[in-house]
């Protein structure tokens, strides 16, 4: 008997894979995969990742809670959320070559959407602090043209939407101390030392 049920297990499993695939394949064929997400294991706990049409459009950490998150995406981009890994496979690989310690910049496409005015722009140069370096918030809030704020971009680095590849875990206090992070100061602390030995 138990054999027999763990055969319809595997069975059902089985059917509700397939079933799922082709149910990604007509959503993409119709247009209508809106976000598409997987997750994926890393060094710093599993990530959630998600993208629109035009790139990736979110990086969450375990400790931002997967299933709020993708609640946000259906209020914020669109309720036609579902699992479709494949969309996000060059994401994956990347993230594993950063682990890995072979990449140092991303090259996928991003969509930034889920951030808006005076944030977008610290975004934009957070890209711009290389692997293995840092920059004080205050250096961040000179080069978007606000030098007094410092608190602003703390801000705009605590709600970036994409984590690890719009590093905002390179942006340090004054002192050198590395305040908080998204995804946990111990986890900023840990890629920082990841970067720093490479």
């Amino acid at each position: 008997m138990t054999e027999i049920f763990a055969e319809l297990t595997e069975i059902d499993a089985e059917t509700r894979r397939r079933l799922h695939a082709r149910l990604t394949a007509a959503a993409a064929a119709a247009g209508v995969l809106d976000v598409a997400y997987r997750t994926v294991d890393s060094p710093v706990g599993t990530l959630l990742l998600a993208a629109t049409e035009k790139g990736l459009v979110r990086v969450a950490f375990t400790s931002e809670n997967h299933d709020a998150v993708l609640e946000q995406l259906a209020i914020r981009v669109s309720p036609r959320v579902l699992l479709a890994p494949a969309r996000l496979d060059v994401v994956a690989t990347e993230l594993a070559e950063y682990f890995a310690g072979r990449r140092h910049l991303f090259d996928v496409p991003l969509d930034l959407q889920l951030s808006h005015g005076f944030r977008r722009t610290v975004l934009s140069h957070l890209t711009e602090i290389g692997y293995g370096a840092t920059a004080s918030y205050a250096a961040i809030a000179a080069a978007a043209g606000k030098p007094k704020a410092v608190r602003a971009v703390g801000s705009a680095c605590a709600t970036n939407p994409l984590p690890l590849v719009v590093p905002c875990h390179r942006v340090v206090r004054s002192d050198g101390s590395t305040g908080q992070y998204v995804g946990g100061a111990d986890v900023k602390k840990a890629l920082l030392r990841m970067e720093a030995a490479a």
